[in-house]
């Protein structure tokens, strides 16, 4: 740590980001497997009969994946996820970081406005840098593509499809990402600044306070967003059928009425709440043990 913290701070802002989606990536892989599969348009799941219809759902699907590829099968995509995930953090922190420096703020004095705005840009700088890692993911946990690796997956996607399939979804993975960052740490920061400040004081309460937080700033986002997902994971899954967003929007709509633009939101909301609290509580401690807070 003594060495990190020679380190010009964006750059520390980086490493802790990284640190910290490293473990939640890895920890949660399962439940963003299982979101990707029930939002699949085209997946066929035998599921109870529920009300008369067949309702695919988390049960259902982990049930499905242990038996047909085994435990080991809940972290299909592992490889892209981290790809993705573990620079995507540590970009969205070092950027979040460089943003505050320029506006002259801290975690603590942000207002709601400012701090959605701040979410919204820092979000979108990685999301636009990763887009083509988020498309190979999505693939992956689908079981509908069968790449052999992430290197050949880009290959394959670029001969096959051009840049265009290496950036399919990208404006709905904006509209899924950007305004969950936004709130997310709208919701993260006024909760944070509502806490007693003597609560604070110590390591362990302080630990308790930033997950609690994230926890709340996560079910909101989550929510908020999961429409844009269910779009984005159709868009990049079946880029013939559905060019744009509004075709999506429209398929949806028609075979699953108002409530298919929900699809996986269990599993996202799990994922993304507990993913975003656990990665904000270890990078609070880690910066401040580098000496960047």
């Amino acid at each position: 740590m003594d060495i990190v913290a020679n380190y010009h701070p964006v750059f520390k802002a980086f490493l802790a980001g990284s640190f910290s989606g490293t473990f939640s990536t890895i920890l949660f892989q399962p439940l963003d497997l299982v979101k990707t599969r029930l939002q699949n348009s085209s997946q066929h799941v035998v599921a109870a009969a529920v009300n008369s219809r067949i309702q695919p759902g988390m049960i259902t699907i982990f049930s499905n994946i242990i038996r047909q590829e085994h435990i080991i099968g809940l972290w299909r995509g592992m490889v892209p996820s981290i790809a993705r995930c573990v620079p995507g953090v540590g970009i969205y922190f070092s950027s979040l970081h460089w943003l505050k420096a320029k506006s002259g703020k801290t975690t603590a004095d942000l207002g709601a406005f400012e701090a959605m705005m701040l979410g919204v840009v820092a979000r979108t700088m990685s999301g636009v840098a990763l887009i083509p890692i988020t498309v190979i993911k999505t693939r992956y946990e689908s079981g509908v593509y069968k790449y052999n690796s992430l290197g050949g997956a880009l290959k394959a996607i670029y001969r096959a499809e051009g840049l265009r399939g290496l950036s399919c979804g990208l404006g709905p993975t904006l509209a899924r990402d950007a305004p969950f960052s936004g709130l997310y740490l709208m919701f993260y920061t006024q909760s944070k600044q509502s806490i007693p400040k003597e609560w604070m004081q110590t390591p362990s309460a302080a630990s308790m306070v930033h997950f609690s937080c994230g926890i709340v700033a996560g079910i909101a986002a989550s929510l908020a967003t999961n429409p844009a997902d269910v779009l984005k994971t159709n868009m990049q899954l079946y880029p013939d059928k559905f060019p744009n967003a509004y075709n999506a929007a429209v398929y949806v709509h028609q075979k699953y009425g108002i409530k298919g633009y929900f699809k996986g939101a269990v599993p996202r909301m799990l994922r993304r709440t507990l993913m975003a609290a656990m990665a904000w509580t270890v990078f609070e401690e880690i910066t401040r043990s580098i000496g960047l807070k």
